[in-house]
Parts: C-alpha cells; structure tokens; sequence
C-alpha cells in the first residue's frame, strides 16, 4: 500500500508492441517532472499504459504489472471500446470541445457517458488497491472527474487533490452538459480543487453554486460536510532543462543550421498540436492580411508552422488539417517566388533539440489559441530565448496570458489586430524585446513545472487541516459514545431539536411536504418520547400548521413554531409572542421577490421570511445585501430585528428566540440530561442558554458556541437511531 497515489489517464510509461515484442518507453513530460520531484519515497502512478488490452495475452499482461512496477507505475488496462467510448468519446468529444467554447462539436452520447463512468470506476478500484488508508491521491485532468468522490467513498480519510489542465468554463456553457450535476459532485470529492488561472477557479465555483445550491467564500465551498478548497496553480515548465539544452551540441548544430537556411529572413514560429481550439486557421488568416497590407516583407520574413498530429483518424480533425492544408497550399500559391516560400508547414513531430532550436531562431512566437488552459508552447519560447531576442504574440485566451503580461497580448478572433501584431513586433526595438523577455524568463524560471508540484501539494495538505479544524470542535466517536452512556443512565432526559438543516436537509421550496419528516424518523422521535422521564421537543422556525401537519400524531412531542411564538405541549398551541404590523416589511420583500426569480416571500404569524434558495447565485449575494440593508432602515427603533438565515432573510421580534425556551424548559424538567442540536444562528440561542455540561451539537461549520460540531445531519440521525433503541 502506497501513501503517495498519482492518478492520470496516461502513465508516465508507454507500452507498445515491436516486431512481436513489449517495448517501454518513458515519457519526458512535464507532469512527469513535476511528480518526480515530489518527496515522497512510497510513490506509485496509475493509469493506463497506452495499449489496448484486446492485445494482450494473459502472460503480457503480468509481463507489463512486474515491469511497471519497477518504474513506480500500476496499470489500469482498457479495451478497444472503451478507449473509443471513454477516452476519444466522451473525453475527447464531449468535455474536450465543451469546456474549450466549442459547443457545436459536443457529441452528447448515451454510450459515452456510460464508458466514462465505468472507466473511472476501474480507476477507483485501482486505487483502492494501492492505497494506503491515509494515503494522499492526486488525481490529474478532464478523463477522471468522477473519481474524487469515488475514492472519497472508498477511502473516506484520504488527503485528495484534483487539478484540472484545460479551461472549466462559464456556467453558461458548462450547464449545455447532461451530466453536467454528477461530474460537478465527483470533484467536490477532493480536498482541493485545482485550475491553472482565477478565471477557472471562478467558473468552477459558479456552477457549484449554481448547480448544488452551495456558497463559496474566500475559495471555500462547504458541502455535505465538508470543506473544498479552490484555487489556481498556474502550471509551469522545466526551466532548467530548457536553458540546459540551449548549450547542447545537438542543438547548436540545428540552430547553425537554421541560421544558414533562413539568413536574411525574420523567422515567425507558430507550433501546435492539431486541434480547432488552437486557431490555427485564423492566424493564417492573419499572416495573409499582414502579406497583404505589407508587400515590402515580402521575402524577408517565413512562417514555419509546425502542426503535431493529433486524433488523425477523427473526421473533425481530419478536415482541419485538410483545411489548413489548403490555405497553406493557396497562400503560398500566391506569394511565393522562385527564391521565397513565405509559410514553411511542417505535419510531424519535432525532436527536443530541433524544437529549442527553432525557438531559439524564431524572432517572433505566434502562440494564438482560441482557446487554452495554459499553453506551455509560450513559456518554452521564453525559455529558449536570450541571448538572442525575441518577441510572443500570445492569446488573450491562453492562461498563460495572466502571467506573460510583457507579450504582446491579442484577440485571436481579431484578424487585422493580429496581422498588425506582426508589423509590431517587427518593429519591436531589441532592447525592448530583451527587457519583455528577461521579465518574463525570471517569473517562469521561478515558478517553475516542479515548484508548481509542490505548492500544489502543500496547499493540498493546508486544504485537509483546514477542513479538519473547521470542525474544532468536532464530535468524535468517543464522545457520542460518551454521550449515549450519559443518556442510558439519566434519571431525567431533556431533549431539544432544531428541525431543517438539523433532522431534515434544506429543500429548494417552502412547502412543507418537500421537507416532511420520514415514516421512520417520526417512529424513532415517538419511541424517545415515550420513554420514562425523556422529554422531546422540536424547537422550530417552522410555522404552526406545518408542525402540526407532521407531528400530530405523535403526541409526547413537544411543538415549539417560529423559533419560540407558539408552544404545543398539552394538545393545544399557547402563543407567547405579541403580534407586529408586518404590512411594510412584506411590501418591501414582495417588491425584491417580484423582480428576482426564484425567490420566495412567506409570511408566518409573528415573522416574515424572504427565501432564495433558488435565486442565480451572483443575484442572490447582491439581493440579499440590499435587501438586509433596506430591512435594517425600516425596522430601526422597533422591537423587530433582521436576522439572515440559511438563504433566508427573516424579520421578527427580538424578545421571540429559541434561547429563552430552552431556559424555561431547563427549569421546568430539572433534566440531568440535556441534548440540543442545531445548523444556524437562531440555535446559538439555545447552546447559549443551556448549562455547560448539556450535549450541545452544531450540523455544519464557523464558530459555535455548542460543545460538539458534526459536518453533517447524518450524525445527528445516527445518534437519534440509537437513542430510540434504548429501553
């Protein structure tokens, strides 16, 4: 069992078959260095070896585990079917163009989502096997968003950490995905949640919110208990190993080379994977404007366009490069002369060296991508350059743009802004170039691929104490056992429960049958109610009707509505509370409810409560500010007071609170035994009344002044489950 588990879709380990024979190749990449360099000496990596498992035999199959193995690598072999359905399916044609802006080409396929699911589930299983029971798990990218949670489930004291390599888009694109709700609630397994840039990080966020009906403060999202932390890595490259190999003969030679085959000529590089999210053909596009509107260039600048390969065998991509082909074919046809080609294409991979190199020739960089995560091509020019001088073009819409502010930065959408970005940089003064460069090359060759790694595992561990002091008060095993002792052995037992948020999650309506309570909950509440010398009350904010609607039947509970203006112990309801002319304050929140969607007014006998459960997250922050601002005004120099919920703003009495309830009902029964349970500030009022050493428990996170916190209400069900067994 291993206490550090990285979990990628490829492993740093590619397996492939020659002449017969299992080869093993080891990838160079920079999410290979960034793990390498993590301190660790009990590591292993999972994912898949890159070789369908249709052909391999059993033995091959042993053969690849005992050598993978040795390099720190466990495999998770997939099919033919699923690697089409999983990876180049829903990977690759779902998620992939969706989070990239590219809706039209999202293929939204029942198949696919199944393949996806059960892939992550062989994933999860994977790592059940090879982690340690406090192990750390980092999970990497868009091919496995379900398995935080899984491996939450499986292994629930595991430190977890996601980071995802491509954009996350607005919610306004990200709510287009049909699974768009369970993706979001497999990442909201981890521990932290990392993107390259803030603009992600927001975006994620936003759809939580939108999506779970959750809040985020400061990075912070609670849900089901528990704390997610949020924030951006701007991942980086191996600084080091670049410059390093600017100083190889290998590369000196190919940079020889292409001085001698471009003499006289200025050098634009444009290098990419093949891909519709790179912009290729608009920065053709662009390069035919500025060949255009500058013929005195003519002869004296090329584009080399380097074009990876890339899911060649995919019609979308197989008509990009037809189409890239052709305009390439069609601007070359029209400008070239007998001794000047002005766009060198390039379909193929490049060799380290040969990449430094041309980085190293290049005068201009046009790293243009409609859109990008981060976009490594752009601090690898950086890093190839000085002491010759240069000068990036770079995408507005590349992360990278956050961080290489000295580039000349672009629309890419804007073709002539981009040809006159060219003649920019042409004119660039070298001593400017120089200056924009070193500015540049000392941020990335600080945060370098490895410290990236780093950080992002040392916020990954703040991120679990964090979450783990939240609840500082925690109730442990020890002490809910503790607690049930006390309980068996009571010679008077007094029990006070809040209802929603404490015995029954929050619903998204106020009509009460959305939030009745079970068959089974009613039966465990009737059954401590009965028992010798235990008194049960429900302390609620609750109207009376709806109390009354649920527990009148179970008649050895007592009913306390709106939070302490209305008593139901002996069958009949006794009001404790004056009534207040709420005609102005229902005004005033009818008129935000009228023109905010989804919100709610509900007027109780002794309050009035606005709901925005259902309001668009970023409206609601604002309605609820002004609204609690307007409230505040109206009722100031009254008895009333404004009181801020869980999405919910009420306005009620002072003197009405469940405090002094809880006071009077102490001092009634003389209980040697006292639980209270509660989630929000109306029950602080409670754990404030009630004597030291009463079993004060808050559902949720922030400060208390209850004994015990739990993370979530299921705790509080348990505890109830067993009470109700006693005799």
């Amino acid at each position: 069992m291993h206490t550090l588990v990285i979990v990628s879709n490829r492993l740093p380990v590619n397996v492939t078959r020659e002449k017969g024979k299992l080869q093993f190749n080891r990838s160079a990449g920079g999410l290979t260095t960034a793990m390498s360099s993590l301190e660790a000496d009990d590591r292993i990596w999972i994912g898949w070896p890159g070789i369908p498992s249709d052909d391999l035999t059993r033995q091959e199959k042993v053969e690849i585990a005992r050598e993978l193995k040795k390099q720190g690598c466990f495999p998770v072999h997939l099919s033919r079917q699923q690697i089409a359905e999983f990876y180049e399916g829903y990977a690759n044609d779902t998620l992939w163009p969706l989070f990239h802006y590219f809706p039209s080409y999202a293929q939204f396929h029942k198949d696919y989502w199944h393949a996806y699911q059960k892939v992550n589930k062989l994933f999860s299983a994977a790592v059940r096997k090879q982690a340690s029971p406090d192990a750390t798990v980092w999970i990497q990218d868009y091919q496995l968003m379900l398995l935080p949670a899984m491996v939450r489930h499986i292994i629930p004291d595991a430190k977890i950490g996601y980071f995802h390599h491509i954009p996350f888009p607005s919610y306004e694109i990200y709510r287009l995905l049909p699974e768009r709700k369970e993706l979001i609630k497999g990442l909201m397994g981890a521990d932290l949640v990392g993107f390259h840039i803030y603009d992600y990080a927001r975006h994620f966020s936003s759809s939580v919110n939108h999506l779970l009906g959750t809040t985020s403060e400061q990075g912070i999202i609670e849900y089901q208990g528990r704390r997610v932390k949020v924030d951006a890595f701007p991942i980086g490259i191996d600084y080091a190993q670049w410059r390093r190999q600017l100083a190889h003969p290998d590369t000196k030679a190919e940079l020889a080379r292409l001085d001698e085959h471009y003499a006289g000529k200025k050098v634009i590089v444009s290098v990419d994977r093949l891909d519709y999210s790179k912009g290729i053909m608009k920065r053709l596009m662009a390069y035919e404007d500025f060949l255009s509107s500058n013929p005195h260039h003519h002869k004296k600048v090329t584009l080399v366009m380097v074009a990876t390969p890339s899911r060649t065998e995919v019609e979308t991509y197989k008509n990009l490069r037809d189409e890239i082909e052709i305009a390439v074919s069609r601007i070359n046809g029209i400008y070239s002369t007998g001794d000047w080609t002005p766009i060198s294409y390039q379909f193929q991979n490049l060799g380290f060296e040969e990449l430094v190199a041309l980085y190293a020739k290049a005068d201009i960089a046009l790293v243009t991508p409609l859109r990008d995560g981060m976009n490594l091509v752009a601090k690898e020019y950086v890093a190839a350059k000085l002491p010759r001088p240069g000068v990036l073009i770079l995408s507005e819409m590349a992360g990278a743009a956050d961080e290489l502010v000295e580039s000349i930065i672009v629309n890419p959408n804007n073709i002539p802004s981009l040809s006159a970005s060219i003649v920019e940089a042409l004119k660039m003064p070298k001593s400017e170039q120089v200056t924009r460069l070193r500015a540049m090359q000392e941020r990335i060759g600080d945060y370098t691929v490895q410290k990236w790694g780093k950080d992002f595992m040392d916020e990954l561990t703040a991120a679990r104490k964090s979450h783990l002091g939240a609840l500082n008060k925690r109730l442990t095993a020890a002490d809910a056992a503790g607690l049930l002792a006390d309980y068996k052995k009571a010679k008077s037992r007094l029990i006070l429960l809040d209802y929603d948020g404490t015995l029954h999650g929050f619903t998204n309506t106020i009509h009460a049958n959305a939030a009745k309570p079970s068959a089974k909950l009613k039966t465990q509440l009737e059954k401590i109610a009965s028992q010798p010398h235990t008194k049960l009350c429900i302390i609620s904010g609750r109207p009376r009707r709806v109390l009354d609607s649920w527990f009148n039947d179970q008649k050895s509970i007592v009913l306390i509505a709106e939070h302490g203006a209305w008593m139901k112990e002996q069958g009949e309801w006794v009001q404790t509370a004056q009534h207040f002319d709420k005609k102005p304050v229902l005004e005033l929140m009818k008129n935000y409810a009228s023109r905010t969607a989804g919100s709610l007014v509900e007027e109780k006998d002794f309050a009035a409560v606005w709901h925005y459960r259902r309001v668009n997250p970023e409206l609601a922050y604002v309605r609820n500010a002004n609204l609690k601002r307007e409230l505040r005004e109206l009722v100031e120099g009254t008895e009333l007071s404004v009181y801020k919920g869980n999405k919910t703003l009420e306005v009620k009495p002072t003197s009405v609170h469940k405090g002094d309830f809880a006071e009077q009902l102490v001092d009634k029964h003389k209980a040697d035994f006292v639980l209270c349970a509660g989630d929000d500030f109306t029950d602080e009022d409670m754990f404030k009344a009630l004597p030291q050493t009463a079993y004060t428990i808050k559902v949720g996170f922030g400060t208390t002044a209850a004994r015990f916190q739990v993370g979530k209400l299921e705790r509080i069900l348990e505890i109830i489950q067993t009470m109700s067994k006693i005799k």
